[in-house]
């Protein structure tokens, strides 16, 4: 018999992983537009779903977090969840930038994410240095969403621009400590619940932006 600690927040990890993996998998094969955008959303969800992954492991199974293994993983999480930033300035960027303005937004998110994984792998492993790495983007990703709307009134593009703002409620609760049952639902797995809904919203985005020549 397999124990697994913190079960609430690992399966809701879990979960998340298979959804966003899902979206990355179903984007892959049928998307209509090939191109960058097309790629930074399959990296988003792709980023989304390892880190979930990583971090339903660790939750789950990981008591102890001084061992080798626990270090690795932690770090991998972080790794990945600086890689969904770095996906996130990519899509705001292409949604609502010039070809050439676009690429110097992907330059500066390329070197921002390199700094990044230099800190998280070799100085500080802190949640906080990711969240610190990773507000910049999602502010951004919601000022595209919101500018690609005013442009062009769609319902995928709202359903974006909630899911971006979702995200930020997910982190606020997660942050309060806010709890569905502090045993068996706690603060965390519902952080993974918001963040589920949040990514639903997102994907439909994602689906009607490549489904859109002007995009």
């Amino acid at each position: 018999m397999i124990l697994i600690h913190e079960p609430d927040v690992a399966l809701t990890d879990f979960a998340l992983a298979a959804e966003c993996a899902l979206f990355a998998g179903w984007l892959h094969r049928r998307a209509r537009v090939r191109g960058p955008l097309l790629a930074a959303f399959m990296v988003f969800f792709a980023a989304v779903a390892a880190a979930s992954l990583l971090g339903g492991i660790s939750h789950g199974f990981l008591t102890d977090q001084t061992t080798v293994l626990a270090q690795v993983v932690w770090r991998g999480t972080l790794a990945a969840i600086g890689l969904g930033a770095w996906a996130s300035w990519i899509i705001g960027a292409r949604m609502t930038l010039s070809e050439k303005a676009a690429a110097r937004v992907a330059a500066f998110a390329g070197m921002l994410f390199a700094l990044y994984l230099v800190v998280v792998l070799f100085v500080a492993q802190s949640f906080a240095v990711a969240i610190i790495h990773y507000l910049p983007a999602a502010m951004f990703l919601m000022a595209a969403f919101t500018v690609a709307y005013r442009r062009k009134p769609t319902g995928f593009l709202l359903a974006g621009l909630w899911g971006v703002a979702l995200t930020f409620a997910a982190a606020a609760v997660q942050q309060a400590g806010i709890d569905v049952h502090p045993r068996y639902f706690n603060h965390n797995a519902l952080y993974h619940l918001i963040q589920a809904v949040a990514f639903v919203l997102i994907f439909i985005a994602a689906r009607g932006l490549l489904r859109t020549p002007a995009f």
